[in-house]
């Protein structure tokens, strides 16, 4: 093998590498648990595999708004495999920091109403039991949007809230989250080793057939 050759293959093998790097990344990406406010459900020092892939979306309008005339097209996104769904636990950019990015679990979906009350939650005015809570209580700061009564969760958005409801900075305190803020669903927990599995997300009698 001459050395032209060998350049070639070693470049060859450096792309091919690269490319493999983007798609996993593009579909599957890690991220470190910090704080308490996901417990008991996961714990500070956890790494877990977040799935990108899951919550996919596009927009329709993208390609309308490059003609002349149609720049403010309003968008029509579209998520081929589903929006998150009450009980993912999700990761996000967090609103008032783009940069920094926040984990917490989906309680309420667009268009429901989400009521704090009493020390529970409800949904369209029906109890959600929420069994990882280990009858934990949640609480509305009276400084805090949901104080003011229900909160009508808008078109693409959520409302979210960490496990850890008496430590948790969630859409109590800082309103819904916009769907094109969420990165992805925790999938796999990697490390420790011990603690490896999946993330599991709960069923909702409320939400059955």
């Amino acid at each position: 093998m001459n050395v032209r050759s060998a350049v070639k293959e070693l470049l060859e093998t450096v792309i091919y590498i690269v490319l493999v790097f983007v798609i996993v990344r593009s579909m599957v990406q890690n991220f470190k648990i910090e704080g308490s406010s996901m417990e008991p459900s996961l714990h500070s020092g956890q790494y877990i595999l977040v799935n990108k892939l899951v919550y996919f979306h596009f927009d329709l309008n993208a390609p309308l708004r490059l003609l002349p005339g149609y720049e403010n097209a309003p968008d029509k996104v579209v998520y081929p495999l589903g929006i998150p769904k009450r009980g993912d636990v999700v990761v996000f950019e967090y609103p008032r920091d783009v940069s920094k990015d926040y984990i917490k679990r989906v309680i309420g979906l667009p268009g429901e109403t989400v009521e704090i009350r009493d020390g529970n939650v409800y949904i369209d005015g029906v109890l959600l039991d929420e069994p990882y809570l280990e009858g934990a209580r949640t609480e509305c700061n009276p400084r805090y949007p949901c104080s003011n009564g229900p909160v009508v969760v808008p078109d693409d958005h959520i409302f979210v809230m960490g496990d850890h409801r008496n430590n948790s900075s969630d859409s109590r305190e800082w309103d819904t989250l916009p769907l094109h803020r969420v990165i992805g669903q925790a999938w796999v927990l990697y490390y420790p080793i011990d603690d490896w599995g999946f993330v599991p997300a709960p069923t909702y009698a409320t939400d059955q057939p």
